[in-house]
């Protein structure tokens, strides 16, 4: 198959644009939530925004994965890492979250041995080379989690997760149930899908019956997934669309979901800004334990204590994701909080809303 010109593609997205607003045109506001960082930046960067009529707004949900994960999370990594002598293995965007203006780039420039890495597959080659403890941060949607898994079936003796791993899709139910934010359907997260599948969200279209449509990352991916879902939203469909054929399936990827429910477990875990989302953490099951940085470092964190950061307290990166505030709602956006100097980790991320809204300039929703 050829590739599609440049004007084709602008011609189509105009036609879009047109019959959206035609569809919203005497109709009461209609509010549609995207999961997934990387739409964001889709609708940001090309200011998808203005071509939607005022009803019609684009509401930005859960979707970062360094984003959700809590400061308890990353203080007990710190605790880790102070305390006992190992290699410690993470992405980049973790490495510059900040707990009390202090994060791992901090503690690297302190002697710590703090490696980034691109993959998990590169931190166990660390391990296999080392005599020391490696721990991986291990972060992350269904997107990941199948690699992390995998590493862990490797077997290397040597090598642990200290897993802030979550289950996306409980989240989606736990914020219909929050009723906080009124949600008329959901562009559900590309990524997370090619591995879930359409059919994971079966039993929310069926519980809840908001219309959700899993898209592709291309602005016409994202403009076709808005006027597919508007036209449910009106016609009370409890519709289930999959826009990205290309890459997703009904069933999703079955080895990885495999490999994952080997290995994880699911436990009521907190997200940050959403609190304890029931069946949502992925803790690495029993019989792995011997990979566990929470089991095998157990006597390290019998003393931790969490505490709050008085930094962050004005901070409203929870809100955000929660979709009831845009960034620029936020009394810290891009005055105490920027990217060079960021306080919550929705302006750290390059999947955080915060962070795509500096870069690019945020539309007015």
């Amino acid at each position: 198959m050829g590739m599609i010109s440049l004007e084709k593609v602008k011609t189509g997205i105009k036609e879009l644009s047109a019959k959206i607003k035609k569809e919203m045109e005497s109709e009461e506001e209609i509010r549609i939530m995207h999961l997934c960082g990387t739409h964001e930046d889709t609708i940001t960067r090309y200011n998808i925004r203005s071509l939607l009529p005022e009803n019609l707004k684009l509401l930005s949900g859960p979707g970062c994965p360094v984003c959700i994960i809590p400061d308890t999370d990353l203080q007990m990594v710190f605790h880790l890492i102070q305390n006992a002598n190992i290699i410690f293995t993470t992405f980049g965007d973790m490495a510059r979250v900040p707990f009390e203006g202090k994060s791992l780039f901090y503690y690297r420039s302190k002697g710590h041995d703090i490696r980034i890495v691109y993959s998990v597959f590169d931190a166990v080659e660390i391990a296999k080379q080392s005599d020391k403890p490696v721990v991986h941060f291990g972060i992350g949607f269904e997107t990941t989690m199948p690699s992390t898994a995998l590493a862990i079936l490797d077997g290397v003796e040597n090598f642990h997760v200290f897993s802030s791993h979550r289950f996306f899709i409980p989240a989606m139910e736990h914020l219909l149930s929050l009723g906080e934010a009124r949600i008329n359907g959901f562009i559900n997260p590309g990524h997370v899908s090619t591995i879930v599948g359409v059919k994971a969200y079966e039993p929310i279209k069926e519980k809840y019956g908001v219309p959700q449509i899993i898209a592709g990352f291309e602005p016409y991916d994202v403009m076709l997934a808005v006027y597919n879902l508007v036209k449910a939203i009106k016609n009370g469909e409890k519709a289930l669309l999959n826009e990205y054929t290309r890459a997703v399936k009904y069933e999703g990827n079955v080895k990885a979901q495999q490999v994952m429910d080997e290995v994880f477990d699911r436990h009521d875990w907190e997200w940050r800004g959403l609190g304890v989302v029931p069946a949502s953490g992925g803790a690495i099951r029993k019989k792995y334990e011997d990979y566990d940085a929470m089991k095998v470092f157990e006597d390290v964190f019998k003393d931790f204590e969490p505490k709050e950061d008085a930094r962050k307290r004005a901070c409203r990166c929870g809100e955000v994701l929660r979709g009831l505030i845009t960034p620029s709602d936020c009394p810290l956006f891009m005055k105490a909080c920027t990217p060079k100097d960021p306080i919550g980790p929705c302006m750290v991320s390059f999947e955080g809303t915060c962070n795509i809204w500096a870069k690019y300039g945020g539309y007015k929703i």
